[in-house]
């Protein structure tokens, strides 16, 4: 008997998210869209709970394991330090192409009334004060708060000890492993919901912000995304080719999944478990994507880098303000420095946003123009955010790997 052929759970999340989009419109065209949030939205957010359960399990086991299996602090911090540049180098690339198709799409965009605006900005946190943040004063509250920043420095301490341990850490080593096991097994349980958590989170996005997208920010929002695609096709598809020797097109099938979910929850740490189980599919190293994934979750803002410089120029616009090459140049520096400096701290798209305003002295109160449909912008800028995530894992993969294989050679 010919055995039934299952569908790839991309092609399923992909139906999920189709269903839902017309879902949305069906609610629309009935007048029904609080429905939507009032019924559907409940099971959607159900869902992103239960991700975001084993989120933490799974990245302080998984790290904890990969430094183990380095068996060597310094391995981590070049893999570390890789990691970083490489997440630096297209956060300005990024900067760069928002800024340059925002200005070239500016006189299409809408100006809209900027008079009796406001809008309360976060205080900015400084640098030395996210540098005291990213270490915790206890090993409790970063895993009840999903500090991912704090939760994986817990990880590496705890990794860091087991190997300086020697013999008497075997047990705890052990006792990690079998526990980042589990939580992977139950990790690919709660994944089998994918197609039906992504339908219930798309479906109330669509009814509220369907009538909105078609309004004055549509042109906003198409040069956000076209350049949310360009940079995923460009420079991804350069860097997975050049650097790690990845055919883009097997790469985009391979993270797929991981692209849709992100699209339809907007939530780069909800996205971790599906991204690190696609990661490793396309090649990344379980010890590298461990690592790598929930940095980049933290720190990784691509997406919002493009966002940022999109949104500079169409509230400059709307305040009947130029900006010059030298401001530009502001902007990139400050989104660069800011997606690092902002890592961890909640609502760190629209806090950027602010400073990148202040930076080149627009109105913080401009952020207000695009507050109303920022979920559509999340939606795209979470998809840049998790694919660059992916690329990076694979690339520093691939770099250990020709290193390893250079020192082996040296010594033979």
């Amino acid at each position: 008997m010919k055995e039934k052929r299952k569908l790839s759970l991309a092609i399923q999340i992909f139906i999920g998210l189709g269903l839902g989009i017309i879902a949305g419109l069906v609610f629309i065209a009935v007048g029904k869209e609080q429905w939507a949030d009032s019924y559907i939205m409940p099971f959607g957010t159900i869902f992103l709970n239960l991700i975001k359960f084993i989120v933490v399990p799974i990245v302080l086991t998984s790290i904890i394991s990969g430094v183990i299996s380095l068996k060597d602090i310094k391995k981590v911090g070049s893999i570390g330090g890789k990691t970083i540049v490489f997440y630096m180098c297209t956060t300005a690339v990024a900067i760069v192409i928002g800024l340059t198709f925002a200005n070239l799409f500016k006189g299409t965009f809408s100006v809209l009334q900027t008079s009796g605006l406001t809008y309360e900005a976060t205080e900015p946190v400084s640098f030395m004060e996210t540098l005291v943040n990213i270490f915790p004063s206890n090993a409790v509250a970063p895993m009840v708060e999903a500090n991912m920043l704090q939760v994986i420095v817990i990880a590496l301490l705890f990794g860091f000890g087991i190997i300086l341990s020697g013999e008497k850490g075997q047990p705890f080593a052990k006792m990690i492993v079998s526990l980042s096991d589990v939580s992977l097994r139950i990790m690919e349980m709660i994944l089998k919901l994918s197609p039906i958590g992504v339908f219930c989170l798309i479906t109330p996005v669509v009814a509220t912000n369907g009538p909105k997208i078609l309004g004055s920010l549509a042109m906003v929002l198409l040069a956000a995304y076209i350049c949310y695609i360009l940079h995923v096709v460009i420079v991804y598809s350069g860097a997975v080719r050049g650097l790690a020797g990845v055919n883009p097109l097997t790469f985009f099938r391979g993270i797929a999944p991981a692209m849709m979910f992100a699209f339809s929850s907007a939530s780069s740490v909800g996205t971790l478990p599906l991204n690190l189980e696609c990661s490793e599919k396309l090649g990344a190293k379980r010890e590298v994507a461990s690592f790598v994934l929930p940095l980049g979750a933290t720190i990784n803002m691509d997406g919002t880098a493009i966002y940022q410089g999109v949104c500079a120029v169409f509230i400059a616009r709307c305040y009947g303000i130029d900006l010059t090459l030298s401001q530009m140049v502001v902007i990139v520096l400050t989104a660069t420095l800011a997606s690092i400096g902002t890592a961890g701290v909640p609502g760190s798209g629209m806090i950027m946003l602010a400073m990148v305003l202040q930076s080149v002295g627009l109105p913080v109160e401009g952020i207000a123009l695009v507050a109303g449909v920022d979920r559509i912008f999340d939606m795209g800028r979470t998809t840049v955010n998790i694919t660059g995530d992916s690329v990076c894992s694979i690339v520093v993969s691939k770099m250990e790997e020709r290193k390893e294989a250079k020192r082996k050679k040296a010594n033979a």
